[in-house]
């Protein structure tokens, strides 16, 4: 049961990582290459920054979980 608790606590501070880092490169990308871009009514790098937060949330989640899994399995008993 331990294990899930720290799996589910890696995930929880990849996401927090990873959302504002996702938020900001998608800003930054759409503020200089996509200023055409559309999602859910915002333009530009409201939007990338939008997407950005999105997926960073996403991957670090999904980083922060792996790394957690990754760390037990090499742990010594």
């Amino acid at each position: 049961m331990m294990h899930v608790v720290r799996w589910m606590f890696g995930a929880a501070l990849g996401a927090a990582a990873g959302a504002p880092l996702g938020l900001l490169l998608g800003a930054l990308f759409g503020g200089n290459f996509a200023n055409e871009l559309e999602f859910r009514g915002l333009r530009g790098y409201e939007a990338t920054g939008r997407l950005g937060l999105l997926l960073g949330a996403a991957l670090g989640a999904a980083l922060g979980a792996a790394v957690t899994r990754a760390r037990r399995a090499n742990a010594r008993p």
